[in-house]
């Protein structure tokens, strides 16, 4: 289902009577759909508004759970990232640690750019209705009706990522800048931002309303004030409140968690084990990204996950891509990287060995994956660089 003010109200009632729903983005395909829910085995799937009305009732308590979103993981096989059901303490918490973090008040209205199927676009729409607030969402993202809704609403926060501001920039530069003194709070994350654009961000929102912040579908690490990040030009920010930040010699982070925050990766308990890890400061988990510290403690991220593709804010795992073009006939072998792209940050590209034509490719891809996994050139080859042990070199794709 596409994000609305129904879809947030159904999340809230399910979440305040520990019913745990599994948002996800309404452009996959049935094939995909299928993939994703086939070990999460859900007991209801909603796919209208009548399907939507039938999951909400009038409960609007504290939540006692996270929303079950879905990670593919450097494997390129969909896990479900668990939270379980949390007690009185531990379900306050979560929300305290979220309002006391970004300010969440009635006064407050929220401005949703990103799918709610996302996990940030949700928590601060969820946040500020939790809050007292209001939401404004203005539909799929187009420009002219985001500046409508500043101008109409007058929003004080609003979560986006580093394409959303481009977009946003370009068209204000062309048709005329609405007055944004209405925002207190604007918080970005979910791929790098060019440091021009960075910039730029901070000079034309109010003084202190703009952050960053890293995370991902498992958990949060750290905040980010821009005035810190222009102290320290590239940081990400330090530890979140109640959180550490630990790292391997390989640069591997790790981040302690409180107990509301903590997951597991659902029904893949080795998966799970991997990803945590006894310290003394208590237990961390890790997503596999590395970074460095400074002396004060601010984070500094050497990479993503290893092969992860973040396009317009969208995280791509090329397994995932690859194991759909190898089904089709004419493929002998096919890798997926990412290249440069100055709209959405990195698009996704294949290098393909067999017979295959770019528009069977193409129309292979349009039935089998959601847009942002398409790729946007084939490039042909007679062998992939591979490593002696059969992996796929990126680096020379």
């Amino acid at each position: 289902m596409p994000g609305s003010p129904a879809y947030l109200e159904a999340v809230w009632s399910l979440l305040a009577r520990s019913v745990v729903p599994i948002p996800l983005d309404p452009r996959l395909t049935e094939h995909e759909r299928t993939r994703i829910l086939a070990p999460l085995d859900p007991t209801v799937v909603v796919t209208d508004a009548a399907g939507l009305a039938a999951v909400t009732t009038p409960d609007r308590g504290v939540p006692r759970a996270r929303p079950m979103h879905c990670t593919s993981g450097t494997t390129g096989t969909p896990k479900g990232v668990w939270s379980g059901l949390l007690d009185d303490h531990d379900a306050d918490a979560l929300l305290a640690e979220e309002r006391d973090l970004w300010g969440f008040t009635a006064a407050d209205t929220n401005l949703v750019l990103s799918p709610l199927y996302h996990s940030a676009p949700l928590r601060f729409a969820l946040g500020t209705l939790l809050a007292g607030g209001s939401v404004t969402i203005p539909g799929p993202f187009d420009p002219v009706a985001v500046t409508a809704a500043i101008e109409r609403d007058r929003p004080t926060s609003m979560f986006c990522v580093p394409t959303h501001l481009q977009r946003l920039f370009a068209h204000w530069d062309e048709h005329g800048w609405p007055d944004l003194d209405c925002f207190r709070l604007v918080a970005h994350a979910g791929a790098p931002c060019p440091t021009d654009l960075k910039r730029r961000l901070i000079e034309v929102f109010p003084p202190g309303s703009t952050w960053e912040f890293y995370g991902s579908t498992e958990g949060q690490f750290t905040a980010c004030r821009s005035e810190e990040w222009l102290e320290r030009p590239g940081t990400v920010g330090r530890a979140r409140p109640g959180r550490s930040l630990l790292l391997d010699d390989d640069g591997t982070i790790w981040c302690t968690v409180p107990a509301h925050a903590r997951f597991s990766y659902f029904n893949d308990p080795q998966k799970t084990a991997g990803a945590w890890r006894e310290t003394p400061a208590g237990p961390a988990f890790t997503v596999g990204d590395a970074g460095r510290l400074d002396d004060e403690g601010y984070l500094f991220l050497d990479g993503r996950r290893d092969d992860l593709i973040i396009s317009g804010g969208v995280n791509v795992y090329p397994m995932e891509v690859e194991q759909v073009l190898g089904e089709l006939d004419g493929v002998d072998d096919v890798a997926v990287h990412a290249e440069p792209d100055p709209d959405w940050g990195q698009r996704v590209c294949a290098v393909v060995v067999g017979s295959a034509t770019p528009e069977a490719l193409d129309a292979w891809a349009r039935t089998h994956l959601a847009p942002p996994k398409r790729p946007k050139r084939y490039r042909f080859t007679d062998a992939l660089p591979r490593t002696l042990t059969g992996k796929v070199l990126r680096s020379e794709l």
